[in-house]
């Protein structure tokens, strides 16, 4: 199977068992509801749109709560942060609706929007401050690090669970773990497994603030810390190896230059008498069962309501990656001429927070594929009406397996503003760190 067996073993062993606890307790758990009813008691954020210069207004006061430097904070174990949320499609019918797709499984843009809600609820749980109702800090999601599933379908009907806490600490960031298991025959089956990095900020989130730091207490946590540890290296290696600011590989020129070559136009010319064989640079020929990149493009537009905004009143990261994801699909569905699953969603940078009213432009191309595997790039902007200008704010990497083998796409540009060897060369980056995940 493509699908990654998810285990358990990075777990402590004392989450491991409240995880494989079976049902017990399960009424009495948060629903996602309640989670983002907490996590505006927290902040203090207004639930109405025309008061919330006010309610950002006060928060301002916090300011007298930040620690001056991280050690004045008291060190916090892992299962001081753990959560478990409750998603009840089985129990509650009434809720399935908003999370039903048209192929009778749950839509996955939803449950991207909960573990963001949930990541950031983890991190204020950690950081919590005794005798405080309001917490000082702004805590935002920095990066979407990976989620890899091993279950093709999500239920409608069957009860979901969400689990998590803090798994590494640096001074003003923090790595969350996620878990997602649904209900079957009296158990709790894993579905997926989400890391996330958080960030904290001062009340107005203009500059960095500390956090508590994070003593693991037995030999699974302190393997998990070490391993959040090599993440933070991972993804510093991955950006200083960006294909912009680092030329190609030999190797990977060398393909570049074998796609190249087998899209070049050969064809017969009688020259003075005798036939001479030319090719031309410019006259380029799809090889056969290939599509050209450039013609796999699909774009969406979206205008930023207030319904979407966050508890800084900014537009929620979770509406972002649902959004996008739901792009996506379609432009793996619309690629592969048959139903897509979701395998990995890796790598999202938020680059830049998206203001209310922000007109938001989508733009999902295929840019690698192999097999039944199709690699997808969302780019996200906002566009400025005042200015004209347009800015990025998030890029999305999304891994899809098709029910059939796909065509295999192939960039007919090397140069020039938009070359799309570049993007076939980034998007075989990401689907190889995909593979090497599962």
């Amino acid at each position: 199977s493509a699908f990654r067996l998810c285990t358990m073993r990075k777990l402590p062993s004392l989450l491991a068992r409240m995880l494989t606890s079976g049902t017990g307790g399960s009424s009495t758990l948060p629903d996602m509801s309640e989670v983002r009813s907490r996590l505006r008691d927290i902040v203090g954020a207004s639930t109405n749109w025309r008061d919330h210069v006010q309610a950002m207004q006060e928060r301002k006061a916090l300011h007298t709560l930040l620690a001056k430097q991280q050690e004045d904070l008291p060190p916090r174990r892992m299962k001081d942060s753990y959560l478990e949320v409750i998603l009840p499609l089985g129990s509650q019918p009434e809720i399935r609706e908003k999370y039903l797709n048209v192929h009778n499984s749950v839509r996955f843009g939803r449950i991207l929007e909960d573990l963001d809600s949930l990541g950031v609820l983890i991190c204020y749980t950690h950081t919590k401050q005794e005798m405080q109702p309001r917490s000082p800090l702004s805590i935002v999601t920095a990066l979407v690090d990976k989620i890899n599933l091993c279950k093709k379908i999500i239920y409608p009907d069957c009860d979901i669970k969400f689990t998590g806490n803090v798994s590494w600490v640096g001074r003003t960031s923090m790595e969350v773990k996620m878990h997602m298991l649904q209900l079957h025959d009296g158990d709790y089956s894993p579905v997926l497994d989400a890391t996330f990095v958080m960030v904290a900020r001062d009340p107005e989130n203009k500059r960095p603030a500390f956090v508590n730091p994070l003593v693991p207490e037995t030999p699974e946590e302190e393997e998990i810390f070490k391993q959040g540890e090599l993440n933070k290296l991972k993804r510093i290696d991955f950006s200083t190896a960006s294909l912009l600011k680092m030329a190609p590989t030999a190797e990977e020129r060398n393909v570049i230059h074998d796609i190249f070559l087998n899209t070049l136009d050969t064809r017969q010319e009688g020259k003075r008498g005798g036939d001479l064989k030319t090719v031309s640079f410019r006259s380029r020929k799809l090889p056969p069962n290939s599509v050209w990149m450039e013609d796999t493009k699909l774009k969406g537009l979206q205008i930023c309501h207030p319904q979407e905004r966050n508890i800084f009143n900014r537009i929620f990261g979770g509406f972002l990656m649902r959004k996008a994801f739901e792009l996506g699909w379609a432009t793996a569905c619309s690629y592969g001429g048959s139903r897509p699953f979701i395998v990995s969603v890796d790598d999202i940078m938020f680059q830049r927070p998206v203001e209310v009213g922000s007109l938001l432009l989508l733009s999902g191309q295929v840019c690698y594929t192999e097999k039944n595997y199709i690699q997808v790039r969302v780019h996200s902007e906002v566009y400025d009406a005042d200015t004209r200008e347009h800015q990025t704010t998030n890029i999305f990497h999304f891994t899809f397996i098709s029910e059939n083998e796909v065509p295999r796409v192939v960039p007919k540009t090397y140069g020039g503003k938009y070359p799309k060897s570049m993007l076939y060369l980034d998007g075989k980056r990401h689907f190889a760190a995909t593979m090497k995940e599962i």
